[in-house]
């Protein structure tokens, strides 16, 4: 999508933390959806590789934001396939993170991601 302008880099744009399963699920649904639509229903290699999303599926600004928010940008995030064990270690240090950072659910507590190369 070529307006695609996923949020999480800047602080006047971050993300919020969801402690809803819920919505976490829908956002992982969403983000499953767009892997199978671009690398077929058998992305996952036999088990050996998961979709991966950003914004992450923890968050508000995930994958079916546009499901709660009707104003939100339809297919603002990215998917793809990667190694499972890669998929879920980024999972267990996503969690770390909240926990060290106190990231509390809720569009008070926003964070940024930023990447260094």
């Amino acid at each position: 999508m070529s307006a695609k302008k996923v949020p999480g880099q800047a602080a006047a744009d971050p993300l919020h933390r969801t402690v809803s399963a819920a919505r976490a699920d829908k956002n992982r649904a969403a983000a499953v959806k767009q892997c199978k639509r671009y690398w077929g229903d058998n992305y996952t290699n036999g088990g050996t590789k998961e979709c991966d999303e950003y914004p992450f599926a923890s968050t508000y600004e995930g994958a079916a934001e546009n499901y709660y928010d009707p104003e939100a940008i339809k297919f603002n995030f990215s998917a793809k396939p990667i190694a499972k064990d890669d998929n879920q270690a980024g999972g267990t240090i996503l969690k770390s993170f909240y926990g060290k950072e106190r990231i509390i659910d809720g569009l008070d507590d926003g964070f940024i991601v930023k990447i260094i190369v």
